[in-house]
């Protein structure tokens, strides 16, 4: 066998250029970038030393021999024409990996197939002994690469691929792999700031990759020095006592690395299951003298190393797989930018985006950028001095000043005397105006930013005083009154809740997103409240039953207060909260009229009509609903004020239920979906083409005297002319409106029936 031999080393996408340095650092010749691989020649030294200290490639090939091939045939030939006693012995195993086609080969199996026919009938003994095929863990990994007619065959020395150094047993929902991170380091400068005895923070460290990686690269250890199984450990090539030398080697500067003083790193993160995984994995890394990891906030994160000592951030936020799921990621961006200028003055950052225009969020320029891939998704790497001028917010302030604004801010949050408490004219206490929170250095507003920001103010001022006077908690602040921001802002006591409408597709998706970036940075400054405090959902058109499915599993819910009755709800888990706004005027006729009245609500949702029916004194309630989980929350509410007791919760269609139901009421509420169709249901309920079988249905369950409210938030929506030849139908939809809901007539409409005679 030659003393030099062509290689081939593949790598992750982008990481070409990067790697075709390490590898000429390693002693690689002649090297030259292909796409996600590089080739050169190398002794079978430097082939081991690759497989050793290669940080940013997948595998190491070893090049047997090239060939053109016109057909399958010639194709199982070349393979055939391999010396294959010099590589396997006949009894051992063998897995084959094809790649490419052509040549009248379109199928890689196919492909595969020959080459292993090849091979075995090579070693095939006279006795019948022949190598068997083993995926999981050969004696011998072979690849063929066929490219325009000419196959590349190689050995696969690395076996399992170099990304996987044996540490990460435990990992995230979006794991970066292993040689990626380490690229992503050392285009971040790390190997630099690390031999300057630099400090490395990451504040959003998931299960510690980063953090691991730049360890290994500070305290000089090869990557796969713990890998005991490779792919040439039963090749009849291999040579030992070289691969030795050098690993023993590799393990004494793994000594004197780890017998320096360790440098100051440190992961933090916000999701308390990562914390347990991540300290595992620094473990069997054996770096935990090296690596500590906390819990914590990226709003809160301050690295805090020894002696005023600078060094690097470097972090991957989570990515957005839709525009929607982005927006949501805003704040966490400009939390991440404000944490860096407050609290990282002098140090290097490098973030790691799947959404560059979310970085340019975050109120800190960069000075360099790479476009990198992970897998197939593209991303670009943020590099930032964090330095004033690289700053592009307001004005800045001195410590001296921040300091006299969390003062009055503390100021601003001690609680009314008695004698200072106003009062509405319910007789219930007037929430003061919320405190204002502590100043910090925010991004400006863009043009049209600082405009949508007006709005906000405009209106928070004309509805923030309805809203105390009649002892509103809860109240829609802006629905797409400037249309091209297309938001509904609601507020539930300090948070607040925004949906996204989404754009038409007519609309231009980055000047939509722009958009709404500007007006999510808007919102925080606009309404003062805390980025923590703003919860962000994208509306679209709703099908079936996707309106009720969960969108996150927080499980978190507040109580509110409307009209003396307690509500549970949801701002996080689904895309309605539990709490219609639009229908609190309903609400509360419900709860004036409900005085010793057999009550009905259909379609019940969370039952919050139902509390309201009772609160107002109803003989018995009875509510129904197809769903368990809505049916569950309506138990909450409920026992939430007290009731429990002939308030029945009824799991089943509706207009089902209606036809077998045999009881009288003389209060019925009803507020069907649009469209609903489920498991538990025959057909598709659409709220045009069947209110009047639904309305009927109802009506013959009314007692004389009673009364039936119904309403739909339709817009095409038009009640049947001839129901009003059969009960007296009288629309009320206008006196259904609060001032909140008033600039949007739209919102739903509704009716009031009764039996005529």
């Amino acid at each position: 066998m030659s003393d030099r031999y062509e290689l081939f080393l593949t790598c992750p996408k982008g990481l070409e250029g990067l790697l075709l340095e390490e590898a000429s650092n390693l002693g690689l010749e002649e090297a030259r970038e292909h796409t996600s691989a590089i080739r050169g020649m190398a002794t079978m030294e430097t082939a081991y030393r690759l497989c050793l200290w290669s940080r940013l490639a997948n595998r190491v090939l070893l090049v047997l021999k090239r060939f053109s091939v016109q057909d399958a045939e010639t194709l199982y030939e070349g393979v055939l024409e391999v010396d294959w006693f010099e590589h396997l012995q006949p009894a051992g195993s063998l897995a084959v990996e094809f790649s490419g086609h052509g040549s009248g080969i379109d199928n890689t199996h196919f492909g595969a197939l020959k080459v292993k026919d090849a091979i075995v009938d090579k070693l095939r003994q006279a006795d019948g002994t022949r190598p068997s095929i083993d995926k999981l863990n050969p004696d011998l990994r072979i690849h063929l690469r066929l490219d325009r007619g000419e196959a590349i065959l190689s050995l696969d020395l690395s076996g399992h691929s170099l990304h996987q150094r044996g540490y990460r047993l435990q990992q995230g929902a979006a794991p970066l792999k292993e040689n990626l991170a380490a690229a992503v380091l050392i285009r971040a400068g790390w190997p630099r700031i690390a031999a300057e005895g630099g400090a490395l923070a990451d504040p959003m460290c998931g299960v510690g990759t980063f953090l691991v990686e730049a360890a290994m690269i500070a305290a000089d250890i090869a990557p796969n020095l713990t890998r005991e199984q490779w792919g040439f450990s039963n090749w009849l090539g291999h040579v030992p006592a070289l691969w030795k030398k050098l690993h023993a080697e590799a393990k004494q500067r793994e000594a004197e690395g780890l017998a320096k003083p360790p440098l100051w790193i440190r992961g933090y993160e916000a999701d308390p299951r990562l914390i347990q995984p991540a300290r595992n994995n620094i473990d069997r890394a054996g770096l935990s003298h090296w690596i500590k990891v906390y819990q914590g906030e990226v709003a809160t994160f301050e690295p805090r190393p020894d002696q005023n000592q600078k060094g690097l951030v470097i972090c991957n936020p989570p990515y957005g797989e839709r525009l929607g799921d982005e927006a949501s990621l805003l704040y966490l961006y400009q939390n991440l930018g404000e944490r860096l200028r407050q609290a990282c003055m002098g140090w290097e950052a490098a973030v790691f985006t799947g959404a560059p225009d979310l970085g340019k969020r975050m109120g800190i320029r960069s000075h360099k950028q790479y476009a990198f891939w992970n897998g197939a998704l593209p991303c670009k790497l943020l590099l930032i001095k964090v330095q004033p001028e690289q700053f592009v917010t307001g004005e800045r302030r001195t410590p001296e000043q921040r300091e006299r604004e969390r003062e009055q801010a503390e100021a601003a949050k001690a609680p009314l005397e008695p004698q200072e408490r106003q009062y509405n004219k319910n007789g219930n206490p007037l929430k003061p105006a919320p405190a204002p929170a502590p100043v910090v250095e925010q991004a400006r507003l863009s043009e049209g930013g600082q405009m949508f920001a007006n709005r906000l103010q405009k209106n928070l001022k004309q509805l923030g005083k309805w809203a105390r006077r009649e002892g509103v908690e809860c109240y829609r602040l802006y629905d797409a009154d400037m249309p091209e921001y297309a938001l509904a802002i609601d507020l539930y006591e300090d948070w607040v809740h925004v949906q996204e409408y989404a754009a038409p597709k007519s609309i231009d998706p980055e000047k939509a997103q722009a958009r709404l970036f500007d007006a999510l940075a808007a919102i925080p400054q606009a309404l003062n409240v805390d980025k923590s405090k703003v919860i962000i959902k994208r509306r679209e058109r709703q099908a079936g039953t996707k309106q009720y499915q969960r969108q996150a599993t927080q499980g978190q819910f507040m109580e509110v207060n409307e009209g003396g009755a307690k509500l549970l709800v949801n701002l996080t888990d689904y895309l309605d909260t539990g709490l219609f706004l639009d229908h609190r005027p309903l609400r509360l006729r419900i709860q004036r009229e409900a005085a010793g009245k057999r009550f009905l609500n259909l379609y019940c949702y969370t039952a919050t009509a139902t509390v309201h029916a009772a609160k107002g004194g109803a003989r018995s309630t009875t509510s129904v609903d197809l769903s368990k989980t809505y049916l569950d929350w309506a138990r909450r509410n409920l026992s939430l004020n007290g009731f429990s007791d002939k308030n029945k919760l009824e799991q089943g269609d509706v207009m089902t239920w209606l036809a077998e139901d045999r009881g009288e009421y003389e209060l019925i509420f009803i507020d069907p979906p649009t469209f609903s169709n489920s498991k538990r249901m025959e057909g598709v309920f659409d709220v045009q083409r069947d209110h009047v079988q639904l309305l009927d249905l109802a009506m013959a369950r009314l007692a004389p005297g009673g009364v039936l409210y119904f309403s739909n938030n339709f817009r095409k929506f038009l009640l049947d002319e001839g129901l009003a030849t059969r009960y007296a139908v009288e629309e009320i939809s206008a006196s259904t409106l609060d001032p909140d809901f008033a600039r949007n007539p739209k919102i739903h409409r509704a009716w009031r029936l009764t039996s005529r005679g």
